[in-house]
């Protein structure tokens, strides 16, 4: 269950907001990420690797009621939730399918942005790649005078990509049901390119290959798009995966057919269709699935094909207005093997949410190296780590209190990621009359291991050893008791005590605190914070985290609590 920290009055909504999202970070109180709801908290078996996510607000914004992240964008999280990096506002306008991959040999980052009409779950944008120090190194764009959709960007061979556009065509669509005005349908088209020149190889249009009575969502009543403008186009087919094998065919997911696609590498044809009205294979119990996404080959061998996919069973617009159709209870990840032999589908994998959750759009599942299947709960904003026999061994909610209510997520991944910022790591230095209390943080750095803090004694930058820190979570402070400071410097230290980066030399600050924090709540007596000592490795705290939890309790609200 989705937990409910405020659905309170308005009044008490507003004052909810700043302990879920502001406060976290006093060296980037700009930064304000979602706070994953764990509810499951990782055990010993989840893989190695960081999260990657891009939470958004599935519902919109209204003078009384906010929910989902307040900073919609990319984000990489480690499992108990601390923030490794933000790309909030590095990806224009909305951004979506965040991942990490491969490309020419080097690790990169990328990422979905452009527009999004909920309505239909349609995008239309560019791809952008980042390196590991979060520089833009490229933008991709469609070929043939077409827009890349939100929903498919696979590399492959670490040289091309696939992408899938939607593009809205006018037809006669009387003869499935529409009437004379219903004119647009929306031909699903995939694309591989070639990531550097981005030079078009391969196209792929569903009208050329599978007739609109496939559709599993018909034109009436408007489900899947009403026809009558090209905004509100039929969406019969609804591609929102591709994939690639090493014999150059391709593996379409057709959510509005129910159905998943063998495509012929060179002339486009069908070779198979799994499951929808049409199937050539015989689907055994726990099979069958609808309205699904993330459809991705993990083995071919002869005749057998084995096969990952989320099956969502659900099918309804990005909003609580819209219409709910499903086949199934919950949602689930699904891994079948396919004979093309006996044509039959085996069911070797199933991956059920610890709380029934049913999602109308979006999902993914993704099988890890080591066997674990990561899934991402689309439109129910949650992740849940399996080991292979279906144990749920880590399950979030992708952000919590009263923002946790609305909040959406395309796709989850796990991956290993190595990040050193471009940037200056940022720091600030804050006096109270217990001292002075300094912080420092470097958005997606994943190398410094140590922080070490330094007075700065006079004009000419001479230095005062402060204390050295170890790096627990993206911010680290130390506290220097009964002593305001004029100015101070931190660097940052890898594992080996090599010098990663210095930060800039700051002034001290006074401390402000929130408006609504007492003395006798706050945490700032010396016993809560680390005190500068001249050797040793001390951990680290926020007790800005430990605020916002005072801020709860002094509501009368705890984390389990549901309105």
């Amino acid at each position: 269950m989705k937990v409910g920290l405020c659905t309170l009055a308005l009044s008490v909504a507003i004052l909810c907001v700043p302990a879920a999202a502001d406060w976290q970070f006093r060296s980037r109180p700009d930064l304000a990420p979602p706070r994953l709801n764990i509810t499951i908290p990782a055990t010993d078996a989840v893989e190695n690797g960081y999260l990657f996510l891009a939470p958004f607000a599935g519902y919109p914004d209204t003078p009384s009621e906010q929910h989902g992240p307040r900073q919609a964008g990319p984000y990489i999280f480690r499992d108990n939730g601390d923030l490794v990096w933000s790309g909030y506002a590095l990806y224009s306008i909305w951004a979506t399918n965040f991942q990490a991959g491969r490309w020419k040999g080097k690790d990169i980052l990328f990422s979905f942005e452009g527009d999004h009409n909920a309505g239909y779950g349609h995008g239309h944008g560019h791809v952008t790649f980042m390196d590991h120090h979060y520089e833009t190194v490229r933008e991709l764009r469609a070929g043939s005078h077409k827009l890349v959709d939100k929903h498919e960007f696979h590399i492959i061979n670490e040289q091309t990509g696939l992408i899938q556009i939607y593009q809205p065509v006018p037809r006669d669509l009387t003869q499935f049901g529409a009437s004379p005005e219903q004119q647009w349908i929306v031909n699903a088209i995939i694309q591989e390119l070639d990531i550097s020149t981005g030079k078009l190889l391969f196209e792929w249009s569903s009208l050329d290959h599978v007739t609109p009575d496939e559709a599993i969502l018909p034109i009436n009543p408007g489900q899947a798009g009403s026809g009558y403008n090209s905004s509100d186009a039929w969406d019969y087919f609804h591609i929102n995966s591709v994939d690639k094998d090493s014999n150059g065919n391709y593996l379409i997911s057709a959510r509005d057919a129910c159905a998943v696609h063998k495509i012929n590498g060179t002339d486009g044809s069908i070779i198979w269709r799994l499951n929808g009205n049409r199937s050539d294979f015989k689907m055994a119990n726990g099979t069958r699935f609808c309205f699904q996404h993330h459809a991705r080959w993990l083995k071919q061998d002869n005749d057998i094909e084995i096969i990952s996919l989320y099956d969502n069973s659900a099918h309804g617009t990005e909003n609580s207005g819209g219409s709910l159709v499903h086949t199934a209870p919950t949602s689930s990840g699904k891994i079948l093997k396919l004979n093309t032999t006996s044509w039959s589908a085996e069911l070797l994998g199933a991956y059920y949410p610890p709380d029934d959750l049913l999602s109308k759009s979006q999902g993914s599942t993704q099988v890890l190296p080591g066997g674990n299947v990561l899934v991402g709960w689309g439109s129910e904003g949650a992740i849940t780590e399996f080991t292979s026999d279906g144990t749920p061994i880590f399950h979030a909610y992708l952000d919590s209190g009263f923002l946790g209510q609305g909040v959406e997520n395309y796709r989850a991944f796990r991956y290993n990621w190595t990040g050193l910022p471009s940037e200056d790591p940022a720091i600030v230095a804050l006096h109270n009359e217990h001292g002075t209390s300094i912080y420092v943080s470097w958005n997606g750095d994943t190398q410094t291991a140590f922080w070490r803090f330094y007075a700065v004694a006079d004009e000419f930058g001479s230095r005062e050893f402060l204390g050295e820190i170890e790096r627990r979570s993206f911010e680290t402070n130390l506290h220097v008791p009964n002593k305001k400071l004029t100015a101070v410097v931190a660097e940052s230290l890898d594992v080996l005590g090599k010098v990663l980066t210095s930060t800039a030399t700051v002034k001290t600050e006074q401390e402000i605190l929130p408006a609504s924090a007492k003395d006798d709540s706050w945490p700032n007596s010396v016993n809560s914070i680390h005190e500068a000592k001249p050797e040793g490795k001390l951990s680290q705290s926020s007790k800005w985290e430990e605020y916002a939890i005072l801020k709860f309790q002094r509501l009368g609200l705890n984390a389990g609590d549901d309105f």
